[in-house]
């Protein structure tokens, strides 16, 4: 693995751990309740991070839970230089992580198909 790989693999999982904590402790807007960081994906410049989230609020909450996190983004952005030791802190791009949806519905679809019995006439 490149040397830069692993640096860019640390950053990203320092700023993930960071942000659930300043989004947790220090965000006021309720838009941005019961928001959970996935991942999250920092460019090999360090100049841009893509914050993957998502919510457990409902299909309804997406867009508001985006636009309050895109908001606050410069506060989170401050407030992420004062932890991390980097020369730049990275731009912050929040986006709707469809992952963790998918893979319940998937889990769902195969619940229902193992459970139905099969029709063998």
């Amino acid at each position: 693995m490149p040397k830069n790989a692993s640096r860019a693999g640390r950053l990203a999982d320092q700023i993930q751990r960071e942000l659930a904590e300043l989004i947790s402790n220090e965000l006021k807007d309720p838009r941005v309740q019961l928001v959970t960081i996935t991942s999250v994906e920092v460019s090999a410049d360090y100049h841009q991070a893509q914050v993957f989230v998502t919510t457990l609020m409902g299909d309804g909450a997406i867009d508001s839970a985006l636009e309050g996190l895109q908001r606050a983004s410069g506060f989170l952005r401050s407030r992420l230089a004062d932890s991390l030791r980097t020369r730049t802190v990275p731009e912050l791009h929040f986006v709707y992580d469809e992952s963790v949806e998918r893979g319940t519905r998937l889990s769902r679809l195969i619940e229902e198909a193992v459970g139905k019995p099969r029709d063998d006439t």
